[in-house]
């Protein structure tokens, strides 16, 4: 079974009509994707239609470049 990691992008403003989520990694053979950033609903679809599980990582909080999380 393939695993698609995926946390939300840091840089997105309050109705902004981007994509939300950001694609870390993928693990398995049995999918590709050549996309960096996805919509959720593009997201669900490639799940339903490929049986993937998504994992969904934590974000840091304030996007320190140390990783902090703290302003």
């Amino acid at each position: 079974m393939s695993k698609i990691f995926v946390r939300e992008r840091r840089k997105i403003e309050e109705g902004e009509k981007k994509p939300r989520l950001r694609i870390v990694g993928v693990t398995g053979n049995d999918i590709k994707l050549y996309a960096k950033h996805v919509r959720k609903v593009e997201l669900d679809i490639i799940v339903k239609e490929s049986g993937a599980q998504v994992i969904y990582l934590p974000t840091h909080g304030s996007g320190n470049k140390d990783g902090s999380g703290t302003p």
